[in-house]
C-alpha cells in the first residue's frame, strides 16, 4: 500500500485542528450560536400577552427566532413573498421596514435579526418602528459590525463572491441579500436613535467562535483574533456582531 495522498493527509491534519480548536476553546458553541445570543435578549422582554413584530422575519428558516405560542402575537414582515409561507408567524406581510403595514403603537416588541445591514434608508425604519411600537415597547437588532474582518471583507467584494462564500458553507445562495453596512457601527445606531427619538437601553459588541473561518487554515488566527479583541477593552469596536436594545419612552 503506497503512502496517502498529501492532499488528504493535509485535509485530515486540518480537521483534527478544528477539532482541537472547537474542543479546547469552543465547547460550549453551538450552530447558530448567536442566534441563539439574540433569542435569549428577546426572551428577557417576551410575556404571554407580548405583540411582537419580527422584521425580516423570511420563510422561517432560522430556528432560534420562532416564538409562536409563547405571547399572543407574532407579526413577520419581508420583502420576499417567502414569509407568506412562514408558519411561526400568527400574521405574514410583504413590505418593507420603511413603511411598516401596520397601525400606530401595536407591537409590544419588534425584533430585527441580521436585517439592519440590508437597509437602504435605515433612518426610516427606525422611524417606522418607533412608530409601531407602543409606549414603553422594546426594539432589539442583531447585525454584524462593520468593522470587524469579515464585514470589511464583504465590503470590498462583489455581491457575487458573498453569494458563492454562503453556498460553500452550506446556505441557500437564493437567501444572500445585499449588503450595505448603514446601521452598522455602534456610533450610527446611537445616531439612528437619537434621531428617531428612542432610547438607547444597551448596545452589546460581541465576539465569539470565528465562524468563517472553521474550514480554513486560518482558524488558529481566527483563535487568536477572538482571544485579542475579547481581552482588550480597546479593540471592543472590532467585535463581530452588535446587539441593540431600544426603547420607546412615554415622551
Amino acid at each position: 500500500m503506497g503512502l496517502p495522498d498529501g492532499r488528504i493527509v493535509w485535509a485530515i491534519g486540518m480537521r483534527n485542528v478544528v477539532e482541537l480548536i472547537d474542543r479546547y476553546f469552543y465547547q460550549s458553541y453551538t450552530d447558530n450560536w448567536d442566534d441563539l445570543l439574540f433569542r435569549e435578549r428577546i426572551l428577557r422582554h417576551l410575556s404571554l400577552d407580548s405583540v411582537v413584530l419580527d422584521l425580516g422575519a423570511g420563510s422561517g428558516l432560522v430556528s432560534q427566532m420562532r416564538i409562536r405560542g409563547m405571547c399572543r402575537h407574532v407579526g413577520g414582515l419581508d420583502t420576499v413573498q417567502g414569509v407568506l409561507t412562514n408558519q411561526h408567524l400568527d400574521c405574514a406581510k410583504v413590505g418593507s421596514g420603511e413603511d411598516i403595514p401596520w397601525a400606530d403603537n401595536t407591537f409590544d416588541i419588534v425584533f430585527a435579526n441580521n436585517v439592519l445591514e440590508h437597509l437602504k434608508e435605515p433612518e426610516r425604519v427606525f422611524a417606522e418602528v418607533r412608530r409601531v411600537l407602543r409606549s414603553g415597547g422594546v426594539f432589539l437588532a442583531k447585525t454584524p459590525n462593520r468593522f470587524h474582518y469579515v464585514p470589511l471583507i464583504a465590503q470590498l467584494t462583489p455581491h457575487s463572491f458573498h453569494r458563492l462564500v454562503n453556498k460553500l458553507r452550506g446556505r441557500n445562495a437564493a437567501d444572500t441579500f445585499p449588503t450595505l453596512y448603514r446601521a452598522n457601527s455602534k456610533n450610527k445606531l446611537l445616531k439612528l436613535a437619537k434621531e428617531s427619538n428612542l432610547d438607547v437601553i444597551n448596545i452589546e459588541r460581541i465576539e465569539g467562535r470565528p465562524e468563517y473561518m472553521r474550514s480554513l487554515p486560518l482558524y488558529p488566527f481566527g483563535l487568536a483574533w477572538e482571544r485579542a479583541v475579547n481581552r482588550f477593552a480597546f479593540m471592543a469596536a472590532f467585535r463581530v456582531i452588535l446587539i441593540a436594545h431600544f426603547c420607546k419612552s412615554e415622551r
